[in-house]
């Protein structure tokens, strides 16, 4: 009974709580990079335009520094390559994330998706794959694809 109530106070004192918030940031962070990467690699090519995006939204999400960047790509290419289950890193999304922080999430996939100048339909799959496991509602699914979309036919006129 000494030892319950010891666990409890201890669950809920002030110097576990920074942890417990790293620790979620952390999965946050590995779950939304992992679909990143997804996406990246769903039409089977991977571009540096691709590439440079996902760092590109992993930067405007996280507060990261280089070399935590480079060792979450890390990771997550890892996660990517052994795991192929979308479910457990939505669900960290789910977990952490209103429904507005999720739209904007989906729409740094969509801008992955986007980053070579076109949707494959491989991409698109997973996409409304992704959409369904974050229960997006359809109007904010649809509009962070047109977004992504009209953000990247923008930035080919530039080019």
């Amino acid at each position: 009974m000494l030892r319950a109530l010891s666990n409890l106070f201890e669950s809920l004192s002030p110097a576990r709580a920074p942890a417990d918030t790293a620790a979620r940031e952390h999965a946050l962070q590995l779950a939304t990079a992992v679909l990143l990467i997804e996406v990246m690699r769903a039409d089977g090519e991977v571009s540096e335009e691709e590439e440079r995006s996902v760092l590109q939204a992993l930067r405007s999400r996280f507060t990261l520094t280089d070399r935590e960047l480079a060792d979450l790509v890390e990771l997550a290419h890892d996660r990517s390559e052994n795991t192929h289950d979308l479910f457990s890193f939505t669900s960290k999304l789910n977990e952490a994330l209103d429904a507005a922080e999720k739209a904007h999430v989906f729409e740094l996939l969509w801008t992955v998706a986007w980053a070579d100048g076109r949707a494959d339909a491989h991409e698109e799959h997973l996409l409304r794959r992704v959409a369904d496991l974050l229960h997006l509602r359809y109007a904010d699914a649809i509009g962070a694809k047109l977004r992504a979309e009209a953000a990247a036919r923008e930035a080919a006129k530039k080019t």
